[in-house]
Parts: C-alpha cells; structure tokens; sequence
C-alpha cells in the first residue's frame, strides 16, 4: 500500500484520556498527531462512502505507525504509571503524563515502604514498593524509625526540592536515587 501521508516525529503520543479537571483545562491542550487529527477530520465527510473510506485509509496509517513505533497510544492508568515512575528524577518535559491530572496528584507520591536501612552518613534510604529508593539529605531525627510497611509521603516543593514524610512524621528533603 503506498505511503499517502507525511511520516510522524519520531514518536507521537495519542492519550485516550477522558475529560480532564479544571487545572488541566487551564493548560493549553496538546495537539493530536497528523495521523489521528486526519481521522478526526473524517467525521467532518458527509458523504458516507468517503468517510468510510478516509477511516478505512486513516486507521490502515495509524496501525501503520503504532507498528512502527511512530505512534504511541497510553490510557490513563498507563500514563499514571508511567509518571509514578518518574517522579522525582529531572527527565526533560514529560507534561503529557499530567495530562488530566489534579494538581495534587501530579505534586506528590504516597506509597509503602519496601526497605529500609541507613546509609554511611546516617542518612535513611527508602526502598518503596514500586522500586524507587528515595534517600533522606535533611537530617531530621524521627519520633519513631520508619520501618518496612511505614506510609512514605513525597511532595515536591519548589526549586526542584521534594520532602519526604515517614508515616506522617516530616523526614525533611529527600532525593530520589534510583
């Protein structure tokens, strides 16, 4: 079948995501890539014939591009996970994964403790269950030590700065080292 469209970047992101909330509506909306804008502008066909062709042509090129890997098609949960993940490392713009997203759950991560240990500075290291380590760099003693099972809370906060809460004790700034 001859290519009749203009290849995507080298990655374009198509987000299935429902209706977002207030804040999202405040930014300004991501612009579909080509391949899913052409079958959007099928709808507008009011012949029926042409329109079954332009969605028949558009998704034979979009399926075309999902097996190239030039198009990339998340859901909402794969996105959310996909930020869970991320969060905390500096990586280069990744706002499509808050897309949708409450302020307040793109600003901060609540999950269990794995492991935990001190490192040779004294400094607690955190091991959650999703893998991720966090390492405390504010020396701030808790009431009780945080222990495997302990509710740990990370927040950012500004200038690239993120606090960590050890069951719902402060456990200052941390650092997310892997």
């Amino acid at each position: 079948m001859p290519r009749t469209h203009t290849m995507l970047p080298a990655i374009a992101i198509l987000l299935t995501a429902g209706a977002g909330d207030s804040a999202a509506a405040a930014k300004p909306p991501l612009a579909n890539p080509a391949v899913v804008q052409r079958l959007l502008d099928c709808r507008k066909m009011t012949d029926n014939a042409e329109r079954l062709a332009c969605y028949d042509k558009t998704a034979a090129a979009m399926e075309t591009a999902s097996a190239n890997g030039d198009l990339v098609a998340i859901d909402r949960e794969q996105r959310r996970a996909a930020r869970r993940q991320a969060f905390g490392f500096t990586l280069p713009s990744l706002s499509f994964l808050e897309r949708g997203e409450k302020v307040q759950e793109a600003n901060h991560i609540a999950e269990i403790a794995a492991g935990v240990g001190r490192n040779a500075q004294g400094e607690w290291v955190i091991t959650l269950e999703d893998g991720a380590v966090w390492r405390q760099t504010e020396a701030i003693e808790l009431g009780r030590s945080p222990r495997k099972g302990s509710k740990v809370v990370i927040s950012k906060g500004v200038l690239g700065a993120f606090f960590m809460t050890i069951d719902g004790e402060g456990a200052g700034k941390a650092k997310r080292e892997s």
